[in-house]
């Protein structure tokens, strides 16, 4: 038994695992929630700035909705809806992207 206490005694202390993560190429010291984050949500989605993690900025997408018009040539509509189009003659509807 004393031959136990004795190596459990002379035993090195546990280290602690260190957790990095690779983001733009270089290998980064992180905390281990930060890392489960990262992981996550995946590497690409984060960059380096000034040394700080920081997440990557999302781009904003343009959406151009059409909007009905009226028009010199266009489409007449069957009892008022715009998506059942009767004929198509002069000063009718038009659908068109707003242009900014």
């Amino acid at each position: 038994m004393d031959e136990l206490t004795r190596a459990l005694m002379n035993m090195p202390p546990p280290t602690n695992k260190i957790h990095t993560v690779s983001i733009q190429g270089q290998e980064i010291e992180v905390s281990l929630q930060k890392k489960l984050e990262i992981l996550r949500a995946g590497e690409s989605a984060y960059i380096l700035k000034d040394g700080k993690i920081l997440p990557r900025p999302k781009k904003k997408t343009k959406v151009e909705c059409k909007v009905l018009v009226k028009a010199d040539m266009g489409g007449h509509f069957c009892e008022g809806d715009p998506y059942w189009i009767e004929s198509v003659a002069e000063e009718g509807h038009q659908w068109q992207i707003k242009s900014e």
